[in-house]
């Protein structure tokens, strides 16, 4: 028998698994905290326009995915509801909208990047 440790989703699990071709499966009473990856060297990406600074109003992804468009730009006037970024996530894409009537003050990602859930992507004023 040989033993291993197979990550998913962030949560480890030791798995014991018999040459013969069967195996068993023992999960752990709690899951180990999975090892953390050397963080990788960000990469230079293009500047991203901004207006001044950062707005108050946080304009965050309701999920993670990838920024497919853009669609409000520094200095536009939205209202509540209004579509700001476009946010592709398996294969849907998501609208984020505006959470209250204002001016875009800055579009803080760029269309192709990886977002977190609850990344901000935009600020308003």
């Amino acid at each position: 028998m040989k033993n291993y440790t197979i990550t998913v989703n962030g949560v480890a699990y030791d798995v014991t698994v018999e040459e013969a071709g069967t195996a068993a499966v023992s999960a752990p009473a709690a899951p180990k905290a999975a090892p953390k990856a050397a963080p990788k060297a960000a990469a230079p990406k293009a500047a991203v326009p901004k207006a001044g600074g950062s707005g108050s109003i946080k304009v965050e992804a309701g999920t993670a995915g990838k920024v497919f468009k853009i669609e409000a730009s520094v200095g536009q006037a939205l209202k509540a509801g209004d579509p700001v970024i476009i946010v592709e996530a398996m294969k849907m894409e998501i609208p984020i909208v505006a959470p209250k009537d204002g001016t875009v003050a800055s579009i803080d990602c760029a269309v192709g990047d990886s977002i977190d859930a609850g990344a901000v992507l935009a600020t308003m004023n």
